[in-house]
């Protein structure tokens, strides 16, 4: 199978050269894990501040670095307590990583634009995370901020 390589269309790129991206972005999620398990984020400040709590309002991804840390000492429910949209998510986000590392190993072709199904899926992803922003700040929606 050709993919596209690094010296043009029909040369098909070394699988070094394929797994670099994959690999490189493995990493860096692992390194940010084992930093995250390390340094808390429970602790006011340890990794800075958040500008739009600061601004009053808690984002989609306020509480994600506590949810990581949860998760790395296996506490389920504190991570969901943290940021339940990022624990809900993460293990799509992990098969898309595992879909793309494998797809690059095989050498299979970029997959292009997502099917409808794919595409209609993304935007009821992208309305259930604008609904979940707008709750977890509103005084009813106070057990999902983080």
């Amino acid at each position: 199978m050709s993919v596209v390589g690094p010296a043009g269309p029909g040369v098909a790129a070394s699988r070094a050269a394929r797994m670099r991206a994959p690999l490189l972005t493995i990493a860096a999620l692992g390194a940010t894990t084992v930093a995250l398990h390390l340094r808390d984020p429970h602790a006011s400040g340890s990794w800075g501040f958040c500008p739009s709590a600061a601004l009053g309002f808690a984002c989609p991804g306020c509480g994600g670095l506590r949810a990581v840390n949860d998760l790395t000492r296996l506490d389920v429910a504190a991570a969901a307590s943290s940021n339940l949209a990022f624990v809900v998510a993460l293990p799509f986000l992990l098969a898309g990583l595992g879909v793309w590392t494998l797809r690059r190993w095989r050498g299979s072709p970029p997959m292009g634009l997502p099917g409808p199904r794919l595409r209609v899926a993304g935007y009821v992803a992208s309305a259930l995370l604008v609904v979940f922003t707008v709750v977890r700040n509103l005084p009813a929606g106070a057990w999902l901020a983080p």
